[in-house]
């Protein structure tokens, strides 16, 4: 084993990494190693007695780093996917490390000089859009770090950072630890009556698993609602598995994180106002396609609005469907059931023809085909960072191999919640580098030789991270911080949510949708009834999701005084929703702050409106789509050329209009969501 084998190109193609030649114990000095080492290039960069240009000094840093990119792209996947007491210890070690790394440059005096010189210059430089976005985003990253703050303020600036990325990652792992802690342990199997036997034998192995033979184990959604409330019939066990996952981060034990919640929002606060920033949503809003924090608060007032009132009507006839008062607990199993009373079809049976595997070949990237011309081979001979994950390699319409794409699709207790897509090479033709992509999910492993049947919801999950993965694999761009999906934060969503549409269109489902055992097509009302409910989006799903959003934006506008005299978690969130007509007792928020991974423990601090902002764009692109004539070559050939290939290097809001031929439209989303006056 070699910390090299981290810190040079790899052999395998599009630089897999080569995961059998190094072990946990060479991540450690692999990042020393590779921090001195960028350290060094940037001295050299910093020191060029040659007046500062665009290519050595702006495109130079884009060169430089290589080593750290690499040790980096293997770390921080696998810390999120397979995580182990070392890698755990490592994370927390070098998080604080990482984060000086980052300030030394953005600070380094003589550094700082070239970039502004450069930047002062720009508009007599004949720059291209990209390099004209490089320029000023570098220049931006710098100011937003402190280097026009005076000696003592990048003292604090630098104090606070190497702070935030010690809690921000103590508290991803204080979730997960906790998640798997809370886990619902039962009895008997007639406790999860209504979930399939499929689901009952998987409780069963985690249970096992887990030291507990003989008795079922449900693991946590990283959500508030729990997927298997939609199925569980007996209101006590709903009850319990709400509890668990609602009282993550906030039970007094060693995985409580309240504290950090505190000290995180404290010190968000704090480096706003150090930057002249009124408060931490202010600071990182600016940096978005929104144009300011108030024009967010706005769209999510509008929101809350309309389905407010949709979801007193829901709310109305679940319980009258119900027949007794409704508890949190169980909304989501009677809309479930109100779902089923609505349609003549058993939409149970549905699973039955979504089989993992055949979606994959062809339903995800039989679309990517028809769409973007891409055809995927799997490759049995290259390695992995876990058996359950695969790897294809990805060709264009000309056979040119573009990419690899890894897929780690079953959930784990070394895997965080959620699904996401994450880099482990980043795309640039500056380097020549080529992207290898993987998307994590957390669908329920079967046992034995049984087929792994997708639901609904995993199934569009499976196709919105496919779209995170476009993004990158489709990325043409020069410069590897410009690739892909290194976009605002409330851009990046968009893409992955433009591919959901296809989950369920008809083309496509009729390519995929056959029965695991017979191998009969879907039967035709079945393939209605699916697509009828995946077109509803309940009025209780927005309300979850938007009041998580307004408690990610009442902790990130606090000002540094008025977050210093925060001290009870749970008031200031309930507060916080009972002032946005949220505080709903039937409806919690997605994520309540003590397990808000997306803005304490990751990058969507102030920003999980993104979602919904991004599919004001969506809902309206998909008609676009539509209006194309649906699966069709030429409107896949126009979305990868203006947004999917571009990344950061054009305004992305600007390319998008382009497409259209005009500007965005709401309509569609209220629409889509049942938001729209009756």
């Amino acid at each position: 084993m070699s910390i090299d084998a981290l810190l040079t190109p790899s052999p395998h193609p599009h630089g897999l990494p080569d995961f059998s030649a190094f072990e946990d114990a060479d991540f450690r000095p692999a990042f020393d190693r590779a921090i001195a080492a960028h350290r060094a290039e940037v001295e050299r960069i910093a020191g060029d007695p040659v007046p500062p240009t665009f290519v050595n000094t702006i495109e130079a840093l884009e060169r430089s780093g290589r080593e750290l990119a690499r040790v980096s792209g293997v770390f921080f996947n696998l810390i999120g996917s397979d995580a182990n007491p070392v890698r755990k210890q490592v994370a927390t070690e070098v998080a604080s490390l990482l984060t000086e790394h980052e300030n030394s440059i953005a600070l380094h005096p003589q550094l700082f000089a070239r970039v502004a010189a450069v930047y002062a210059a720009r508009h007599e430089l004949g720059l291209d859009e990209p390099a004209l976005r490089l320029l000023e985003k570098r220049y931006r990253a710098s100011v937003r770090r402190g280097a026009q703050l005076d000696a003592d303020g990048q003292a604090q600036m630098r104090e606070i950072s190497a702070r935030l990325a010690v809690l921000t990652t103590e508290f991803s792992q204080l979730v997960l630890d906790d998640s798997n802690a809370a886990a619902l342990l039962v009895d008997d199997a007639e406790e999860l009556e209504g979930l399939g036997d499929s689901a009952i034998a998987a409780a069963a192995a985690a249970a096992e698993a887990a030291g507990h033979s003989g008795r079922y184990l449900l693991p946590l959604d990283l959500p508030t609602s729990q997927s298997a409330l939609a199925a569980l019939q007996r209101k006590d066990v709903r009850q319990r598995l709400l509890d668990a996952a609602a009282g993550r981060g906030a039970r007094g034990n060693e995985f409580d994180t309240r504290a950090h919640v505190l000290e995180i929002a404290r010190l968000r606060a704090r480096r706003a106002e150090l930057l002249g920033y009124r408060d931490h949503a202010h600071y990182v809003i600016e940096d978005e396609t929104a144009p300011d924090v108030d024009t967010v608060a706005e769209l999510l007032g509008r929101l809350t609005a309309a389905a407010s009132l949709a979801g007193g009507r829901e709310l109305t006839r679940l319980t009258a469907l119900s027949g007794d008062p409704m508890d949190a607990a169980d909304v989501t199993y009677w809309l479930a059931q109100e779902q089923k009373s609505g349609s003549e079809t058993n939409l149970d049976d549905f699973a039955d023809y979504c089989e993992l595997d055949t979606v994959l070949t062809k339903g995800v990237f039989y679309a990517a085909a028809r769409l973007y011309r891409l055809r995927f081979t799997e490759r049995h001979d290259l390695p992995t960072y876990h058996p359950d994950v695969r790897v294809w390699e990805v060709f264009d319409e000309h056979g040119t191999a573009i990419g690899l794409y890894l897929g780690d699709y079953f959930a784990r207790p070394s895997k965080r919640g959620g699904a996401w897509m994450n880099n482990f090479v980043d795309q640039s033709t500056l380097l020549g580098d080529t992207p290898v992509i993987v998307n994590v999910l957390n669908v329920t492993k079967p046992v034995g030789d049984a087929p792994c049947l997708l639901s609904v919801d995993e199934l569009t999950t499976l196709f919105h991270e496919f779209g995170h993965a476009l993004h990158g694999l489709l990325s043409t761009v020069r410069y590897p911080s410009q690739s892909g999906t290194s976009v605002p934060r409330d851009f990046v969503e968009f893409p992955s949510q433009v591919n959901e549409m296809w989950a369920l269109h008809p083309e496509v489902l009729a390519n995929y949708a056959v029965h695991h055992k017979t191998g009969e097509p879907i039967p035709a009302e079945l393939a209605a009834a699916a697509r009828a409910a995946g077109q509803e989006v309940s009025a209780h799903s927005t309300l979850e999701y938007l009041a998580a959003s307004v408690l990610d934006l009442a902790w990130h506008r606090l000002t540094a005084e008025r977050a210093d005299a925060i001290t009870d978690v749970e008031a200031f969130e309930a507060q916080a929703l009972r002032d946005a007509g949220l505080g709903l007792e039937l409806i919690p928020p997605r994520y309540r702050s003590t397990y808000f991974n997306h803005i304490f423990g990751g990058g969507y601090s102030a920003g999980y409106y993104s979602y919904i902002w991004s599919e004001v764009l969506d809902a309206d692109t998909e008609q676009w789509f539509l209006d194309g004539g649906g699966l069709r070559r030429e409107r896949g050939a126009r979305f990868a050329d203006a947004v999917l290939s571009k990344g950061d290097s054009v305004d992305p809001i600007a390319a998008h209009r382009d497409m259209l031929g005009r500007e965005p439209r709401i309509e569609p989303l209220l629409r889509r969501r049942g938001l729209l006056p009756a």
